[in-house]
């Protein structure tokens, strides 16, 4: 790891110049959707079609990235995201009508994100010194917020003068510029991607599910996933709606709501990443659920836009100090081998329970206000996370070095 900055500068980089074109194109999606049907039926719909693929071909891509080599997979979703958003520009310009092809196209790019991510995930202790992944953490959160921060802008900018097509064209753009910086990114393989494999896929699956459900931490951490995964489902996928709803349907409010948010995270990310966190890195996630879970509440108490921004500000702070020390706690404490099974596992959970809090959430909105979903949602959120506190058996994992008990798995077969 001799030249590891160097080798997170371009993985980071990579990934941020192709994430920026994959979050224009995500976002002239939903605010089309949102803005020309205003119907919580229909955007849960665009929601699903954005999530649930990523679930289903989740189940395989956690054992490919334990398998096979991490880079050439991340290459390889990349390149297959912009092929198909390709396909997607040519039917808008030769049609009227393409809401179909929308839905389509979003599921086949959320299959692409769903072999993708847990490599990139797995990948970042390959290159980096363990004791430098919370920073790693912070500065990338800042990144990915910064680029958040830039894509609801310049697609609003784009989709107020009726042009959707054209952002499909930057996404392809910097896919190809993400995929020519991280081809230079020297990778070391894991060692089980260098034998000749034996077994089948279904015996890998079987000794991640096995491992991830046997080892404490493993099982407790995605328990807390799934639980809060569900409760943040009205703010983290609704709050476009609620912007239309309550303040007016301009992609203006729509794209200074972004902006509001990603300010904030960038300012955690940055914050985060030159802090460190508390020692304890669930006591870290604790307060940053609990800033979170007061501010979804607060989000609803006034009908002015501008105190809403500054509320969808502090949001934004709170958020990288959730997520951050959950991942880098599982890059600390689950094995090398296991990590694309277990990062896998914990992407179904999350991108499951997310779109089935939407199927339930979504024609609620359109039977009571959205505001009360809102409230329920963050008063949610706080009880999830005082009970994380007083859960003194998952609360002291939080500590770096401190192992989870075992797991009950033979040291030579958990390891591969």
């Amino acid at each position: 790891m001799q030249n590891w900055k160097k080798s997170i500068s371009l993985t980071l980089s990579s990934q941020a110049v192709s994430m920026f074109g994959s979050s224009l194109v995500q976002y002239a999606i939903v605010w089309y959707v949102a803005r020309e049907t205003n119907s919580g039926l229909m955007f849960s719909l665009i929601t699903l079609s954005g999530f649930l693929p990523n679930v289903l071909i989740s189940v395989f891509a956690g054992v490919w990235a334990d398998r096979y080599s991490r880079k050439s997979i991340i290459i390889l979703a990349d390149a297959g995201i912009a092929l198909v958003t390709l396909v997607l520009f040519f039917i808008i310009r030769s049609s009227d009508s393409f809401f179909i092809p929308l839905l389509v196209i979003s599921a086949v790019r959320s299959v692409g994100s769903g072999i993708q991510s847990p490599a990139v995930t797995a990948i970042i202790p390959q290159i980096v010194p363990q004791e430098k992944l919370m920073r790693v953490g912070g500065i990338n959160s800042s990144i990915m917020s910064i680029v958040n921060l830039a894509a609801p802008a310049v697609a609003g900018a784009i989709l107020s003068m009726g042009a959707i097509e054209h952002i499909l064209l930057i996404d392809v753009a910097t896919a190809a510029a993400g995929i020519g910086v991280f081809a230079f990114v020297p990778v070391p393989k894991l060692k089980k991607a260098l034998e000749r494999q034996k077994g089948g896929y279904l015996t890998d699956l079987k000794l991640g599910i096995r491992y991830g459900f046997k080892d404490p931490f493993v099982r407790s951490t995605l328990i807390v996933i799934t639980v809060f995964a569900f409760l943040i489902s009205p703010p983290a996928l609704m709050n476009v709606l609620f912007v239309t709803r309550v303040f007016g349907d301009n992609y203006f409010y729509l794209t200074l709501n972004e902006i509001a948010f990603f300010i904030g995270a960038t300012a955690g990310g940055l914050l985060l990443s030159a802090w460190g966190g508390f020692k304890n890195r669930i006591k870290t996630m604790v307060v940053g659920g609990l800033a979170a879970a007061v501010m979804t509440v607060a989000m609803v108490i006034t009908d002015i836009f501008w105190i809403y921004l500054a509320v969808m500000f502090i949001t934004g702070i709170a958020v990288p100090f959730t997520e951050s020390p959950l991942m880098v706690l599982v890059q600390e404490k689950v094995e090398q081998g296991m990590q694309g099974r277990v990062f896998s596992i914990m992407n179904m959970a999350m991108t499951l329970i997310m779109p089935l809090g939407m199927a339930l959430f979504g024609p609620l909105a359109d039977a009571v206000p959205i505001q009360w979903l809102m409230v329920g949602s963050g008063i949610g959120q706080a009880a999830v996370a005082a009970a994380i506190y007083f859960w003194k058996r998952y609360y002291n994992q939080g500590v770096p070095g401190v192992k989870p008990p075992d797991n009950g798995l033979p040291i030579t077969e958990s390891a591969q």
